[in-house]
């Protein structure tokens, strides 16, 4: 199937692999650092394994916030943040420039991408990102972040020191199939978070351009294009939470001999019903909303302003030398 010229706002050329890798390798930088913390925080609450007793209030992600910077210091929020930040930039890159691809085989004849080409574009792109990058970098990033040392006490070494030995020790130990632990869940996590979030990213975009006949051919206000952002970027966490719970329990433990990944997962959410409730299967949703929605602001914001000006400054990669 060939691809199709795919017309953007004003009938401008969709962005180029290059700007793409740039824009969307800054935006994914810039969302890792700032919302890591919130990360580490939902991940504790989905692993702990305590049942709440009778009346009592569940533990917030404020509480655990807490926990941790008093048990392990602030570094501890940052735990993971090595796998994260040498992931974010070729995840950012694929998310982006696959999104463009499948567009471009979604588009009519005449280069119109529907709303439903959209939504199955965002689709193929999270789950090629979540295969070809974000399983394995959250196996460690998960790893990293389930450890409950104190970064201060140079005398409480961790098992895994940091991302590359985490990664060389599971690989060792485990072996090369481990990284890819929960392939399948990442994918149908990412698969759903992207179609949810670049649809709706989308028709608010095109609705306040319609709205807004100034903008009609350019980019959006930043302020409009980060509150976009953090209204699509919710969406996500809301329509696959048991799915998100179940992988990082998944990718936190080694698998037992003769174990199929679909009876672990089978076990693992039997065990949390039974033991912890039909409540366990939202455990972190919070944090994960305080976290996805507020870095999707800041990656839509980040890739529509360095694009804009990657774009308007003409800057091209040809044959490994940048051009103006």
């Amino acid at each position: 199937m060939s691809a199709k010229s795919v017309k953007g706002p004003g009938g401008k050329k969709p962005a180029s692999a290059a700007t793409n890798l740039i824009a969307g390798g800054g935006a994914g930088m810039m969302e890792a650092l700032v919302c890591h913390p919130l990360d580490t925080i939902k991940v504790r609450m989905q692993l702990s394994r305590r049942k709440r007793a009778p009346g009592a209030k569940p533990r917030g992600f404020i509480t655990t916030g807490k926990e941790i910077v008093k048990r392990e210091t602030v570094l501890g929020l940052y735990k993971g943040l090595g796998a994260v930040v040498t992931g974010i930039v070729p995840k950012m890159a694929i998310r982006f420039t696959s999104y463009e691809w499948y567009k471009q085989l979604l588009a009519n004849k005449d280069g119109i991408v529907s709303g439903e080409a959209t939504f199955f574009a965002g689709l193929g792109a999270g789950v090629t990102e979540a295969v070809a990058v974000v399983t394995p970098m959250e196996v460690v990033k998960i790893r990293l972040q389930a450890q409950h040392h104190s970064m201060a006490d140079p005398l409480d070494v961790p098992k895994y020191r940091n991302a590359a030995h985490a990664a060389f020790t599971v690989v060792k130990e485990e072996g090369i199939g481990a990284m890819y632990r929960g392939v399948s869940l990442t994918a149908l996590r990412q698969g759903t978070n992207q179609a949810v979030n670049f649809s709706a990213y989308t028709e608010f975009k095109a609705l306040l351009q319609r709205l807004q006949p100034a903008y009609h051919e350019k980019g959006l206000p930043s302020y409009q294009t980060m509150f976009i952002g953090l209204v699509s970027g919710a969406m996500g966490p809301l329509s696959n939470a048991p799915i998100d719970t179940i992988k990082t329990r998944l990718q936190k433990t080694p698998a037992e001999a003769g174990e199929t990944a679909i009876s672990r997962v089978r076990v693992i959410a039997s065990d949390m019903f039974k033991q912890e409730g039909f409540h366990a299967f939202y455990k972190g949703i919070t944090p994960r909303i305080m976290r996805v929605a507020p870095g999707q602001a800041v990656t839509f914001t980040v890739y529509e302003y360095l694009k804009g000006w990657l774009e308007n400054t003409n800057l091209a990669i040809v044959g490994g030398k940048y051009e103006e």
